[in-house]
């Protein structure tokens, strides 16, 4: 008599079909945890759901759903350089794509898990055992800092010593030194520092061919930079393990003033004129009159520019003096209250700066409970030359709007200056919408197409400081020249043979 062949109540096919139990076996030895990385890899459903993915609207939605579909299948927790190598030799033998982790606080899915290709499983790098400052020169203001130190521990690691790294992007309590470089981190300074590139001296990154070490130097006119090579790589040609980083003096005066212009395009001249002043404030934070409402305590009609300056070394009255009165001559209201000098923090904490800081430290909270109640809270930021921002500002501005309305059936859309060049302004929009349940992530998708068309189409950047992951690699392909992904690859091919280091961030396999 035949056997009627059933199909299998739990899994795919029939019962008796795929892998048999000595293959079964093979595969169960190939993804074991290997017994030199027993003591720091965890399989623990907290720790795998933690590492899933990272902080994005679209990360956010996904983990409320309680949607971790794709999880790492391990994490390890490395103490050491040595330890770092001993994942990515195992990875590379077996197969397992790695994909290295700081704070988690990725906004375009540079952290995520979820991995195309054929390997037999992930593994996140958490490098937040290795979170030490090892060294400092006083003399050069330089410090050798491990990878996986967060912002918090870093400072206070070094406010003993006088010093400061100064570096404080908006996910500060969340990110770490190694994340910052891997994703050319903007930082708290609005002009001269913008990025954490300003501050690297030189690194030491673990690769799957071995270990790069840069010569820490001040200057150098010697070929192309060795360092850049890993600023900004987002962890797929090697991993950050430590960085001597420049530091500076802790400030002990401030400044700070609150501008407001009754628009937003008489701020912008002002803006411009301060970043092609040479003066170099720290902060130069422009909000439209609806950021400026929300965030800064403004009354909805005026622009509100919040301007400050620091220093560790001289009295800052000159400097705000002729700030001010640049300012003024583009139409700029500053009462004589709303300039503040002080010998300590109080400056920055006050009026219109200390609501919009307040702000700014906060928006990442906001954000999760505006999406638990079907908001969609989503930013998108770029750069552009002066002379290019009119007319992208206008489209961004029209035609964003549109699509929220025709998407979500309202929304509002704002827009504020996170950093100026003497070149160009670095605007960063931010929306609100009501979204439909189930339908978030599409939604999203869509409005996101919109604005990242523009921006292409304008000749900006698809990111002045989010970096590039896997949610603005359509953007950041178009912006890339092919022949310098080439060159990537190339390189990629050289120190990570076997394409397992965070496979889908940047580019894909020619």
């Amino acid at each position: 008599m035949r056997r009627v062949k059933r199909r299998s109540f739990w899994g795919w096919g029939y019962e008796g079909a795929g892998p048999d139990e000595a293959a079964r076996a093979r595969l169960a030895q190939s993804l074991a945890e290997p017994a030199a990385l027993a003591a720091i890899a965890s399989d623990d459903p907290w720790d795998r759901a933690l590492h899933t993915y990272g902080r994005s609207y679209r990360d956010a939605v996904r983990a409320q759903r309680r949607d971790f579909s794709h999880p790492p299948d391990w994490v390890a927790f490395p103490t050491s350089e040595a330890e770092v190598a001993d994942v990515l030799d195992h990875c590379a033998r077996a197969g397992i794509a790695a994909v290295p982790f700081g704070g988690g606080s990725s906004v375009v899915g540079g952290v995520e898990t979820r991995i195309d290709g054929d390997y037999r499983g992930v593994i996140t790098l958490d490098l937040s055992r290795m979170a030490r400052v090892l060294e400092i020169d006083r003399a050069s203001r330089a410090a050798r800092i491990q990878a996986g130190a967060l912002g918090p521990a870093l400072e206070d690691q070094l406010r003993p010593h006088g010093l400061t790294l100064r570096h404080f992007p908006q996910s500060f309590e969340f990110s770490s030194l190694g994340g910052w470089i891997a994703t050319r981190s903007g930082g708290h300074f609005a002009t001269r520092y913008t990025h954490i590139d300003d501050f690297v001296e030189a690194l030491r990154v673990v690769t799957p061919s071995g270990v790069v070490a840069t010569r820490r130097l001040p200057g150098s006119g010697a070929g192309p930079a060795p360092d850049r090579l890993f600023i900004g790589s987002e962890g797929t040609l090697g991993v950050i393990t430590e960085a001597w980083v420049r530091l500076q003096d802790r400030p002990t005066r401030r400044a700070n003033a609150s501008v407001r212009f009754a628009s937003f395009a008489d701020g912008v001249r002002a803006v411009r004129a301060l970043s092609q002043s040479g003066l170099e404030p720290a902060n130069c934070r422009l909000l439209d009159p609806g950021e400026a409402a929300t965030s800064a305590g403004g009354n909805g009609s005026e622009a509100i520019l919040v301007l400050g300056f620091e220093s560790a070394d001289h009295d800052l009255d000159p400097w705000m003096r002729r700030a001010v009165e640049l300012c003024r001559d583009h139409a700029g209201v500053v009462p004589d209250d709303a300039i503040r000098t002080r010998g300590d923090d109080a400056a920055t904490r006050e009026g219109n700066a200390g609501t919009w800081r307040n702000s700014f430290i906060g928006a990442p909270y906001l954000r999760d409970a505006l999406v638990s109640i079907g908001v969609l809270a989503e930013t998108f930021e770029t750069a552009i030359t002066w002379d290019g921002f009119e007319r992208l500002h206008q489209r961004v501005m029209t035609e964003v709007r549109d699509a929220l309305v025709r998407i979500c059936g309202a929304g509002t859309l704002t827009c504020r200056f996170t950093h100026v060049y003497p070149d160009g302004p670095a605007p960063y929009y931010s929306l609100l919408a009501p979204v439909n349940r189930g339908s978030e992530l599409e939604q999203w998708g869509e409005i996101k197409r919109v604005a990242s068309e523009i921006l292409g189409a304008e000749g900006a950047t698809i990111t002045h400081h989010h970096a590039v992951g896997r949610d603005h690699r359509d953007g950041y392909d178009r912006e890339r020249p092919e022949l310098f992904a080439r060159a990537l690859r190339a390189a990629k091919r050289e120190l990570d043979p076997g394409w397992v280091l965070n496979p889908g961030v940047l580019f894909d396999r020619a």
